[in-house]
């Protein structure tokens, strides 16, 4: 493999804050093993490959260092904005609708960050993130709100412990008590490869996915997404517990 062809398949395989995270990391003196840590588990090996095969031995960190700022700049984009609809009888006219929603999962490469009131078996994002989950090269994150999963209403929503079954061996996380009350988790978000952000009113459930009025926003703009996923993340251990299998 020639040195272009290292280069352009690790453009390829890193996304812009992984490229950013390993440059960083060489940059104050890691290691090429201790640096890879920012790459999603299931593309280091592929990643550190690449690296080598373009340098190695002395001198090489500051010809990766080099290389992952290209790659890290060639993927800062320009922010887009596109609607996203449910109207029933599809009549919404611009942007796609709601029901697209697992297709972006489906075609996540790295990573999904999903956070939601509860879940609804009928979603369509139920068995998209349980695929999804599936894939060894894609970490899938959840944020779920305790009440809502785990009080038994009318219409009961799959539990905390069985959403975290149903998405094994995803990392799901739900609210917990702050200043003696619980948290409501209310925030209805997708986060995927750490560039594309859907932002949106739906529940997910298949009534909002199909039958009511519902908008949204999906939003590609790397900066703003590892943002709220770092907002997220920095929360964990203040307002949400990691929900164990049975």
């Amino acid at each position: 493999m020639s040195d272009a062809q290292a280069a352009l398949r690790l453009g390829r395989l890193l996304t812009r804050s992984e490229a950013k995270g390993v440059a960083d990391r060489l940059a104050d003196g890691d290691t090429l093993t201790a640096a890879l840590k920012a790459v999603a588990p299931g593309q280091r090996e592929e990643a550190k490959r690449l690296l080598e095969a373009i340098a190695s031995g002395p001198g090489a960190a500051n010809q990766h260092i080099a290389l992952l700022r290209a790659v890290e700049g060639a993927r800062a984009v320009p922010t887009t904005l596109t609607p996203l609809w449910t109207m029933p009888g599809h009549l919404a006219q611009s942007g796609p609708l709601t029901t697209s929603v697992p297709y972006l999962v489906d075609n996540a490469r790295h990573t999904v960050t999903c956070s939601t009131f509860n879940f609804q078996r009928t979603s369509g994002l139920w068995t998209a993130l349980q695929r999804a989950s599936q894939r060894a090269e894609v970490a899938v994150r959840v944020y779920l709100d305790t009440r809502a999963a785990d009080d038994r209403g009318p219409f009961p929503a799959p539990t905390t412990t069985e959403v975290a079954e149903h998405l094994k061996p995803a990392e799901v996380w739900r609210t917990k008590t702050f200043d003696g009350a619980y948290v409501r988790n209310h925030a209805k978000f997708l986060a995927i490869d750490h560039h594309l952000l859907l932002v949106t009113s739906a529940n997910f459930s298949w009534s909002a996915e199909n039958n009511n009025v519902e908008f949204g926003v999906l939003i590609d703009n790397p900066n703003l997404t590892e943002t709220v996923e770092r907002e997220m993340s920095e929360a964990e251990e203040t307002l949400y517990e990691r929900v164990s299998c049975r």
